[in-house]
């Protein structure tokens, strides 16, 4: 399932260290705090943990959208 994944992390280690489990997971950078890509459930719980680990106490906000097939086929981008 495709899946977007958003964050808002102040502290510039931690969303380094984000950005890099987005990248082990084969996410792909669509833009500085946004992540897209295929996952399956299992490693999206993964992730997420991760995640939540490497957060630990700091504040920060991170958001995964699981998308269905019939929402991807609908999405629209604009790149130039």
């Amino acid at each position: 399932m495709q899946c977007l994944l958003i964050y808002d992390i102040p502290d510039d280690g931690k969303r380094g260290k984000i950005a890099e489990a987005c990248l082990d997971y084969g996410l792909d950078r669509v833009q500085f705090s946004a992540f897209l890509g295929p996952l399956l459930p299992t490693h999206q719980e993964e992730l997420m943990l991760r995640i939540k680990k490497i957060l630990g106490k700091k504040p920060g906000c991170v958001h995964l959208y699981p998308l269905c097939k019939e929402d991807w086929a609908k999405r629209q981008v604009v790149s130039q």
